[in-house]
């Protein structure tokens, strides 16, 4: 309980209502910065694009892929009342936890990334943000307009960007899956519970995933359906793809 209210205090845990409505608001220029535990909870209209580039493509969270249809020329199968088995349904990534895994470039990247928020420093992730149009880092899905940094600052309960960093380090201690493996889409992401069904995490991998979010925001992202607290995407070159929360 202690180490909870320590958490708390440092700002680790952030109710998730305010993150989803942070996600509306990221791209409203703003001249001072908001903690996340201070946005309140209303009704936003999704705001206009304003990111001059185009965004990167959204990442399928493959634990919400529907069955795929019969082919044209296949014929529907009748109606069964038995259940579907799980051989019907597409497997789960693999829950990936040994770094040694990555490939060199993205152990690179993450360790740069670690590094920073370790030092308390947010510009030395500066040159880890990419801005050349398609390989553009999505630090918000609505877009961001002016330095990236200063945003990251804007996101944070401090002026620092201490808290963005603590989030930052523990998304990416988190164990990770390997999506879309030799496509153009390619990317290995942090943490794995975006990629799986939330109701069939193990005691285990629910206490781990209480180091991010509280119990309460675990309700709430059940009843959402998915994971939608901050996730890291890099891609396999070692290119920084995403820092994101929201759905």
């Amino acid at each position: 309980m202690d180490h909870l209210i320590f958490r708390a205090c440092h700002g680790g845990f952030r109710p998730l209502r305010n993150i989803l409505a942070l996600a509306s608001l990221l791209a409203i220029a703003s001249t001072s910065a908001f903690a996340l535990s201070e946005l309140k909870e209303e009704d936003v209209a999704p705001p206009p694009q304003v990111q001059s580039v185009p965004l990167p493509d959204p990442i399928e969270n493959p634990a919400n892929r529907a069955p795929s249809a019969p082919a044209a020329d296949e014929p529907a199968e009748p109606d069964s009342e038995e259940p579907a088995t799980d051989e019907a349904e597409e497997p789960l990534p693999e829950i990936l936890r040994d770094i040694s895994l990555l490939p060199e470039p993205v152990r690179n990247a993450r360790a740069l990334m670690i590094k920073a928020a370790k030092e308390g420093n947010i510009e030395e992730l500066r040159p880890l943000i990419r801005t050349d149009g398609e390989n553009t880092t999505q630090l918000s899905l609505g877009g961001v307009e002016g330095d990236p940094v200063a945003f990251l600052k804007e996101l944070s309960g401090d002026d620092e960007g201490h808290e963005i960093l603590a989030i930052l380090e523990e998304v990416l201690e988190a164990g990770y899956v390997h999506l879309d493996a030799g496509t153009e889409n390619e990317i290995y992401l942090w943490p794995y519970f975006f990629a799986v069904p939330l109701d069939s995490l193990t005691g285990a991998q629910r206490v781990e995933l209480f180091r991010l979010v509280t119990a309460g925001d675990y309700e709430d992202m059940k009843n959402f359906g998915a994971y939608i607290f901050y996730r890291v995407g890099i891609r396999p070159d070692g290119s920084w793809a995403f820092f994101v929360a929201g759905d």
